[in-house]
């Protein structure tokens, strides 16, 4: 590899990083008179958004966090190929989820990491908004569709890995880290519900 070429790569890294970093949640409630931070459930992402400012700025923020990981991981594939969509992509999604701009604060990361999926694997990212849609409407919880779906990215992974579905050993190997990342997230979500679970059996 080329010293241009490694150049190239920590560039696009860099600056898939702070393109993740940005955060319009908090942003589009700065603008509309809203600390999201000190609002629900004080997480800087779409769901809270849409919480404390409506369901059309969650979507408005779902989408804008989506293009985040989508845009880098398309220009990087398109560019270099898919093996610089999986480094920059991870990288989106790790800006957002510790943004240098709130102090190393972020969101979950769930919709960067759908967006960088999509920009890579289609297919992929359709399995995985099937099994969260499917989560949220039995269960009328977002974070339960968003801990299926990471599972549903670890059960590609390993189909990937025994050769059973497209891919290569890196494509599993990113999607079980952007997918472990993401069930980290919602460690807090997994634990109230299995204290609550416990508190209930208890009753």
């Amino acid at each position: 590899m080329s010293v241009g070429t490694v150049l190239a790569w920590a560039g696009g890294v860099v600056a898939a990083f702070f393109v993740g970093a940005l955060n319009p949640a908090t942003t589009i409630a700065r603008l509309l008179g809203t600390d999201l931070a000190s609002s629900g459930s004080g997480n800087p992402g779409a769901t809270n958004a849409g919480r404390v400012l409506g369901r059309k700025w969650g979507v408005v923020v779902g989408v804008l966090d989506v293009l985040k990981g989508l845009v880098p991981a398309l220009v990087a594939g398109h560019l270099v190929g898919p093996h610089a969509a999986y480094a920059v992509g991870i990288a989106a999604v790790l800006g957002h989820v510790w943004s240098p701009f709130l102090r190393g604060r972020g969101g979950k990361g769930v919709a960067t990491t759908l967006g960088a999926i999509l920009g890579v694997h289609p297919w992929v990212a359709l399995v995985v908004v099937v099994v969260f849609a499917v989560a949220v409407a039995l269960t009328r919880w977002v974070a339960a569709g968003s801990i299926f779906g990471a599972f549903a990215m670890i059960v590609v992974a390993a189909l990937i890995w025994t050769g059973h579905a497209p891919g290569d050993a890196w494509t599993a190997l990113w999607l079980l880290a952007i997918a472990l990342l993401v069930l980290a997230r919602h460690r807090n979500n997994v634990l109230g519900w299995w204290r609550q679970r416990h508190l209930d059996e208890n009753a």
